[in-house]
C-alpha cells in the first residue's frame, strides 16, 4: 500500500471514532523521516485511546499492517502510532496548541480528501 493511501485510511479511522480537527500533511519533499503526518484531536482520555485502537485494530485486521512503534499513552495525552512512511498523532486539545505541529509543518502541504455532495432533488408545487 502507498504511503498516501495509507494516511487517507488512518484519516478515515480517525473520523469514523468521531476524531476532531483531522489534518494530513505532506512532508515528502521535507522530510526524509516520513511522508505523511496525520493529526487529530481526541477530547479525553476514553476518545483518545478509542481513536488509536480503531487504526491500529483496522489496519492490523484489513491489511495486515501494523505500527513500527507506538509512543505515549491515552493517560499521556499524546500517542504517536509510527507506521514509517506515515505517523499519527492523536492529541488532546491543549498540547496540540501547545506543540502546533502544523505551525512546525506550515510549509508541508494539506491532503485534501474528496468530499461526497448530496444532491437536492426540487420538488415541484
Amino acid at each position: 500500500m502507498d504511503s498516501r493511501t495509507l494516511a487517507l485510511l488512518c484519516r478515515q479511522y480517525a473520523h469514523n471514532k468521531k476524531a476532531e480537527d483531522i489534518v494530513v500533511l505532506d512532508l515528502r519533499k521535507l522530510s526524509t523521516v516520513t511522508d505523511y503526518f496525520v493529526i487529530a484531536t481526541g477530547t479525553s482520555e476514553p476518545h483518545l485511546r478509542a481513536i488509536s485502537e480503531e487504526i491500529t485494530e483496522r489496519l492490523r485486521q484489513e491489511h495486515s499492517i501494523r505500527p513500527r512503534a507506538v509512543d505515549g499513552t491515552s493517560q499521556t495525552a499524546w500517542v504517536v502510532l509510527d507506521y514509517m512512511d506515515v505517523i499519527v498523532h492523536l492529541m488532546r486539545p491543549e498540547l496540540r496548541q501547545r506543540y502546533d505541529l502544523e505551525g512546525l509543518w506550515r510549509d508541508a502541504p494539506r491532503v485534501r480528501t474528496r468530499t461526497r455532495r448530496t444532491s437536492r432533488t426540487k420538488t415541484s408545487k
